[in-house]
C-alpha cells in the first residue's frame, strides 16, 4: 500500500507513497479555525529572472532522489515553472524509479493558473492537464487506460508551493501566528487547505553547517510538515513525519545518489508493543492504540468499537443465504454511486460484473464470486500511482489500492453497496498500511480483502479512514506516530 503534501514534485512523494491523524481544546479550535486566509495580493512578486534551483530528497538520511526547479518569465505578469523530481524507491527489495514532471503557469503572487503534469513509474504512467478559474480547478487525467474529467472547488484561488515562499515572510508574522493557504495537488488531483504557523528564527544544522532560518509548520489532514526558509523566503529544508527530507543543494550534490536506498515500506511500518497473539480462531481482539495528539479519526465503525484508547475488533458473521437486501445500510445508496476513480457505470465494468455475478443468486454469493475474480485475476505487484478501477481492469495488476478500487466498482455495478477502507494490517512482525473493502449485506457492513483473499478480513485489519483518495490521504497523520499494543484476553 502506498500512500504522503501538496503540489510540487518535491512534496508530492509524501502523498504519493502513503500512497497513504485528540479533539482540540476550545482555545486551540479558536486559534486554528479563526485565522486569516493568506491574501495573495499582499504577497511579494516572484523574481522575473530565469533561474534553476535544486533540492536533494532524503529518506532515513539516505539520498533517494532530487528535484530541479526552473523559473522563467512569461507573458502578462506570469511565470512558467518547470519542476522535475527523479527518485529511486526501494519497495520490498526492488528498485522503482519514479519520474515526476510538472509544468505550470503561475502569476506573480504564486497563484496557479494552469498545469501539465506527467508521472512515470515501472507499472504506471499518467498525464494530467488543468486550468484554474477563480477558486475552481478543472482537469483531465489520462492513464493510458482511462480518461477522467473532474472539477474541484477551493475556498480561494489555489497557490502553488514552490522553492520560493517569500509571501510567508512578507506578512510580518509573529511567532505563534497562523494563516490558512489553499492548495491544489496535481499528482493526487485533490484540493486542500493547510494551516501554516510561524515559529520564529532558529538555529538549524544542515550538512554539518549551522544556519539561522525561519521555521514554519504546515498542518493538513493531521499531517505536520516542518519548513525552514532563509531571509529571502527560499526553502532551505523541509521534512515530513514519514522521514522524507528535502534540502537545498547545488546541482552536483543534489544529483549524487546513494548506491542503495532504504526499504520504504519497512521504514514506515507501525511497531508492535509486546507480542501479537494468534487471531485465526478468535472472535474478537483488543488493541491499545498510541495515537498522535492531532489524530482525528472515527474508529467506532462497523465491526470496530473504540473507548479509552482501546480498539476492539469483532469478527463479522457472513449471512449464509440472503436473497434480498430488505435491510439497508447507512450510506448504502451513496456507496452504490459511480465516481471519477470508481467507474461503476463504465461499460467494461458493467459487462464484467454481470458476467461474474450472473450465476450466484444471493448478494452474499455474488460478493464472494466478485471477490474471487479480483483475487485470482489481478497480478499482485506494487504500483505507484493513482488507483482507478478502469485502468486496473485493463492493466491486470496492482497492489491493495488497485484491488480495492476494482472490487468496489464491480460490486457496486452488481448492486452491492461497497466502501473502501484504509488502515493497517499485521504482517511479518509489524503493521503495514493497507486498503481493503466493506460490503453491505442485509443491513450489515462486512469487511473483505481481495488482496489476501479474506472474507471477512481477519482481526488484524484496523480501519482508520474510509473513502477515496481525498479521505485516504488522512492516514499520513499516523506515519511514525502510531504504535499498537495487542492486549491479551
Amino acid at each position: 500500500m502506498r500512500a504522503g503534501a501538496v503540489i510540487t514534485p518535491a512534496r508530492v512523494v509524501k502523498s504519493l507513497v502513503w500512497g497513504v491523524w485528540l479533539i482540540l481544546l476550545v482555545l486551540l479550535l479558536w486559534r486554528d479555525f479563526f485565522v486569516s486566509v493568506v491574501d495573495s495580493r499582499e504577497s511579494a512578486a516572484l523574481e522575473r529572472d530565469r533561474r534553476t534551483e535544486y533540492q536533494g530528497i532524503y529518506f532515513k538520511e539516505q539520498k533517494i532522489g532530487y528535484v530541479e526547479y526552473t523559473f522563467a518569465p512569461a507573458a502578462a505578469d506570469t511565470l512558467t515553472l518547470h519542476q522535475r523530481a527523479v527518485m529511486d524507491l526501494n519497495i520490498s527489495g526492488q528498485s522503482h524509479p519514479v519520474d515526476l514532471d510538472l509544468q505550470a503557469t503561475i502569476d506573480q503572487y504564486s497563484r496557479l493558473q494552469a498545469f501539465h503534469f506527467a508521472f512515470t513509474s515501472p507499472f504506471y504512467r499518467m498525464t494530467a492537464d488543468g486550468t484554474v478559474s477563480g477558486s475552481a480547478v478543472s482537469f483531465t487525467l489520462d492513464t493510458g487506460n482511462a480518461v477522467i474529467e473532474d472539477r474541484l472547488s477551493l475556498e480561494a484561488p489555489p497557490l502553488l508551493p514552490t522553492s520560493r515562499r517569500a509571501y510567508l515572510l512578507d506578512r510580518d508574522l509573529q511567532s505563534g501566528e497562523k494563516i490558512r493557504i489553499p492548495w491544489f495537488d496535481p499528482l493526487s488531483l485533490t484540493a486542500k487547505s493547510s494551516l501554516v504557523e510561524y515559529h520564529g528564527k532558529e538555529k538549524t544544522l544542515i550538512h554539518q553547517r549551522v544556519y539561522q532560518l525561519h521555521r514554519f509548520t504546515e498542518q493538513f489532514a493531521g499531517i505536520r510538515v516542518n519548513v525552514w526558509l532563509d531571509d529571502q523566503g527560499e526553502v532551505v529544508k523541509e521534512e515530513s513525519p514519514a522521514g522524507f527530507v528535502f534540502i537545498r543543494e547545488p546541482e552536483f550534490k543534489a544529483k549524487q545518489m546513494d548506491h542503495q536506498s532504504p526499504e520504504l515500506l519497512a521504514g514506515v511500518a507501525v511497531p508492535v508493543i509486546g507480542a501479537m497473539p494468534e487471531v485465526g480462531n478468535k472472535t474478537s481482539q483488543r488493541y491499545r492504540l498510541h495515537l498522535p495528539e492531532t489524530a482525528e479519526f472515527t474508529l467506532s465503525s462497523g465491526r470496530q468499537s473504540f473507548a479509552d484508547s482501546i480498539l476492539t475488533v469483532t469478527r463479522e458473521t457472513i449471512p449464509d443465504d440472503v436473497h434480498d437486501q430488505s435491510r439497508p445500510c447507512a450510506d448504502g445508496a451513496r456507496e452504490l454511486a459511480s465516481s471519477p476513480y470508481i467507474q461503476t457505470d463504465a461499460p467494461e465494468i458493467v459487462t464484467l460484473a454481470e458476467e461474474i455475478a450472473a450465476a450466484p443468486t444471493s448478494p452474499t454469493d455474488r460478493t464472494q464470486a466478485l471477490a474471487d475474480w479480483v483475487y485470482q485475476n489481478l497480478e499482485k505487484r506494487p504500483v505507484i500511482g493513482i488507483p482507478d478501477a478502469l485502468s486496473t481492469l485493463k492493466s491486470g495488476h496492482g497492489d491493495c489500492n488497485e484491488h480495492a478500487s476494482l472490487f468496489a466498482a464491480l460490486a457496486r455495478a452488481a448492486g452491492i453497496p461497497t466502501k473502501i477502507a484504509v488502515g493497517v494490517v499485521y504482517q511479518q512482525d509489524a503493521f503495514y498500511y493497507h486498503a481493503w473493502n466493506e460490503v453491505c449485506l442485509n443491513g450489515t457492513w462486512i469487511s473483505l480483502d481481495t488482496t489476501t483473499n479474506q472474507f471477512p478480513a481477519d482481526l488484524t485489519h484496523l480501519k482508520f479512514v474510509e473513502g477515496e483518495l481525498q479521505e485516504q490521504l488522512r492516514i499520513g497523520a499516523l506515519l511514525n506516530t502510531l504504535k499498537i499494543e495487542p492486549l491479551p484476553d
